[in-house]
C-alpha cells in the first residue's frame, strides 16, 4: 500500500477524527481541532525516519561511511581550534535501538551526528524593546522558524558574550528544550546574528554531509518527541538537559535518500494542507449554516413563523447538529427562545408575574423586620415596559434581577485567615464548571465564618454567580453545607418565592452573556459590577408557565447531552480507527510512498 493509498482510503478516519480545543476564561465554544489529519502528520514523519516512507538504492553511500566523513571533518575542525574536544560518550549498541531500520542506515547518538549542540544563556540578561542586537527566547520559536513578533534586544556587550557560546547561523536548528513547548524545532530563518536563551538548544549540522531539514524532521517525530518529554528534569520548569540531548538517538539514512525522503515528506504535507483546508472549510460553512437557520427561530415574529422555521431545520436535524458547537449553539438557541416565551405555550388562565414580584417583595420585607437584613437598593424600572432589551409576551412582566432576591452581595472583601480545616472557601476554581466542586478547596476557621454577615453565607436554593476573570457562569446552591465565597463571586440570596431556576436560565442565555459581556468593566481582568447586575432586565412569566419552560429546557438540553455523547463516542471511534491505521503502516514493512 501506498502512503497516497493510505490517505484515500482512510479519508474519512483523517477528516472526521475532530476534538474541541480546551478553552480557558469564559469561552463556551472553543475550535475543532483536526486530530486525524494531525495523527496522517505525524504518520508521515514516523514512516520517514523508520525507512518506510521511499525506496532505498543499493548504490547509495551507507550511512556508516557519512558518519565516518563527519568524524574526520569534526577532528580537522578541532586540530584547528574552531571546535571543543568532543566528550566521550557510550557506543551505541543493538539493544538500544528503538526500532528497525534499513541495512543501509545507521543509529547514532546525536553528539556525532551534530558538530556542536549547545544552548543560549542561563543568566537571563537586561533586555529591552529596542537595541543592537535580536534576543531569542522559547516565545520566539516556532516551527516555520524565528518569529519576530514581541522581539527585545540586548546591548552589543552582552551579545559578544553570549554569541561566544552559542552562536546561531542561517540553516541550524533550534529545539526548544524548557518549559510546555518542549519539543518545538524549526531550522533558522534569521540571516543576521542574535543572542538566545537557555530555554533554546542550538544543533549545528554538518552542512554537506546532512539534510537539515531530514534532522528537522527527526526531532519533529513522535518516537523523539516522547522520549524527550518522558526525560524531562526539574521542577518549577521542566527540561530537557544537553546532556540527554547528546545521549539521544536518531536514525542517519545515505545522504542522496535523506534528500528523497525530504521532498516525499514536503509533498504529503502539502497534500495534509489542502486536506486540512478543504475540511476547515467545509466546517466552516456547517457552522455558517447552522448559524443562519438557528438565527431564524429567534428572529421569528410569530407562532407560525417560528413552527415553520423549525420545520425547516429539524428536516435536516442529523446533518446539522454534527459537531460539538453546532450542539451547543442548539443549546443556546434553546435558552434564548425560553426567556424570549417562544418555547412553550401561554395560558391565560395562569397568575400573572406581578403576583410573584408581589410575593417576593413581601417575603424580601419580612426578612428586613426580622433584622436579618437592611433595606436593600431595588433598582427603578420605570423604562423597561416603554423600551424592553427584546419582545415578551403580553401577560409577561419586566422586572429588574434584584426585585427578584432578597439581596445581591458578594463575598467578603477582606482576606479571610487561612486555615487546614474548618468551612470551605470556594473560589472562582471551585465554580467554573458550573456546579459547587470542594475538592482541593481552601478553608477559614469557624469564628471567621460566625462573623459573616447573613447574606454572605450561601445556602440551599441560593444562585452564585461568578463576576471576575471567568465571569458570567450561574451556579445554584444544590447542598445544605456551610462555606463561603471570596469577592469574585456574586450571591444572589432568594425569597422562598425567587424564581431561581428561571433566572438561571436567562444568566445562561445568550442575552444573559451579552448584558454581563456589555457591563463588564477592566482591562486585564474583566468585573460585572454588582450594581449593573442588580439592573439587568429580566422577562419574567408567570410562575406556572416558568414551571413548563424550565422543564421542557431540561427534556431539551438533556436530548442535546444525549446527542453530544453519542458524537464524542463516534469521534472516540474514528479517532481509534485513526490510530489503528497507523499502526498498521507502521508494522507493514514494505510500506512506500511511491504516488501513483
Amino acid at each position: 500500500m501506498s502512503v497516497q493509498e493510505l490517505i484515500t482510503d482512510h479519508l474519512d478516519l483523517w477528516t472526521g477524527a475532530v476534538t474541541k480545543k480546551a478553552s480557558s476564561g469564559r469561552g463556551r465554544n472553543g475550535k475543532i481541532e483536526l486530530t486525524g489529519v494531525q495523527k496522517l502528520r505525524e504518520l508521515i514523519l514516523e514512516l520517514a525516519v523508520r525507512g518506510k516512507l521511499v525506496d532505498q538504492n543499493p548504490n547509495d553511500e551507507p550511512a556508516r561511511m557519512l558518519l565516518d566523513e563527519i568524524d574526520k571533518d569534526k577532528a580537522k575542525l578541532t586540530r584547528l581550534g574552531k571546535l571543543k574536544k568532543p566528550k566521550k560518550y557510550p557506543q551505541v549498541s543493538e539493544e538500544d535501538h528503538p526500532f528497525i531500520i534499513p541495512s543501509s542506515w545507521a543509529w547514532e547518538r546525536m553528539h556525532r551526528v551534530f558538530h556542536k549542540i549547545t544552548d543560549g544563556t542561563h543568566r537571563s540578561p537586561p533586555n529591552t524593546e529596542s537595541g543592537d542586537f535580536l534576543y531569542v527566547s522559547a516565545k520566539n520559536i516556532k516551527p516555520e522558524g524565528v518569529q519576530l513578533e514581541g522581539i527585545t534586544y540586548v546591548t552589543k556587550s552582552i551579545h559578544e558574550e553570549i554569541y561566544g557560546r552559542c552562536n546561531p547561523e542561517p540553516e541550524d536548528l533550534l529545539y526548544i528544550k524548557d518549559g510546555a513547548t518542549t519539543g518545538i524545532a524549526a531550522i533558522n530563518n534569521l540571516d543576521e546574528p542574535f543572542s538566545m536563551l537557555s530555554s533554546v538548544a542550538l544543533l549545528k549540522p554538518h552542512r554537506e554531509l546532512l539534510s537539515n531539514k531530514f534532522l528537522l524532521y527527526c526531532l519533529r517525530a513522535p518516537f523523539f518527541y516522547q522520549e524527550m518529554r518522558a526525560g524531562m528534569t526539574g521542577v518549577a520548569i521542566t527540561r530537557v538537559t544537553l546532556k540527554k540531548l547528546n545521549l539521544a538517538l536518531i536514525p542517519v539514512p545515505p545522504i542522496k535518500e535523506q534528500h528523497r525522503i525530504v521532498q516525499k515528506v514536503d509533498e504529503l504535507m502539502a497534500l495534509c494542507d489542502r486536506l486540512e483546508q478543504q475540511t476547515g472549510d467545509k466546517l466552516e460553512a456547517h457552522e455558517t449554516l447552522v448559524d443562519t437557520l438557528l438565527g431564524t427561530l429567534t428572529e421569528s415574529e410569530n407562532a407560525t413563523e417560528l413552527a415553520d422555521n423549525w420545520a425547516r431545520l429539524a428536516a435536516h436535524f442529523d446533518t446539522l447538529f454534527s459537531t460539538e458547537q453546532s450542539i451547543d449553539k442548539l443549546k443556546q438557541t434553546i435558552l434564548q427562545l425560553a426567556v424570549m416565551g417562544r418555547l412553550v405555550e401561554q395560558d391565560a388562565g395562569d397568575e400573572s408575574a406581578s403576583e410573584l414580584l408581589d410575593s417576593i417583595t413581601t417575603e424580601r420585607e419580612e426578612l428586613v423586620k426580622s433584622g436579618k437584613m437592611r433595606p436593600p437598593k431595588i433598582p427603578a424600572k420605570t423604562d423597561l415596559q416603554l423600551s424592553p432589551p427584546y419582545p415578551a409576551p403580553h401577560n409577561w412582566s419586566w422586572a429588574r434581577l434584584g426585585e427578584l432576591f432578597a439581596i445581591v452581595t458578594d463575598g467578603d472583601h477582606q482576606a479571610p485567615p487561612k486555615s487546614e480545616e474548618g468551612v470551605p472557601f470556594l473560589v472562582i476554581g471551585n465554580l467554573n464548571t458550573g456546579r459547587i466542586d470542594f475538592a482541593g478547596c481552601k478553608y477559614v476557621n469557624e469564628s471567621y465564618y460566625s462573623r459573616l454577615d447573613w447574606s454572605r453565607k450561601p445556602t440551599n436554593g441560593d444562585l452564585l454567580y461568578t463576576v471576575t476573570g471567568s465571569y458570567g457562569i450561574p451556579i445554584k446552591v444544590l447542598t445544605s453545607k456551610a462555606f463561603c465565597v471570596q469577592r469574585h463571586v456574586a450571591i444572589l440570596r432568594a425569597t422562598a418565592s425567587t424564581p431561581r431556576d428561571y433566572v438561571k436560565l436567562v444568566l445562561e442565555s445568550e442575552y444573559g452573556q451579552s448584558y454581563a459581556e456589555e457591563i463588564a468593566t477592566g482591562i486585564a481582568q474583566k468585573t460585572v459590577p454588582l450594581t449593573g447586575l442588580r439592573k439587568m432586565p429580566i422577562s419574567l412569566p408567570p410562575q406556572a408557565e416558568q414551571y413548563r419552560i424550565v422543564q421542557k429546557v431540561d427534556e431539551l438540553i438533556a436530548l442535546c447531552d444525549q446527542l453530544k455523547e453519542r458524537l464524542n463516542q463516534a469521534n472516540e471511534t474514528r479517532s481509534q480507527l485513526a490510530e489503528a491505521a497507523v499502526d498498521k503502516a507502521l508494522c507493514q514493512g514494505n510500506l512506500h510512498a511511491s504516488i501513483r
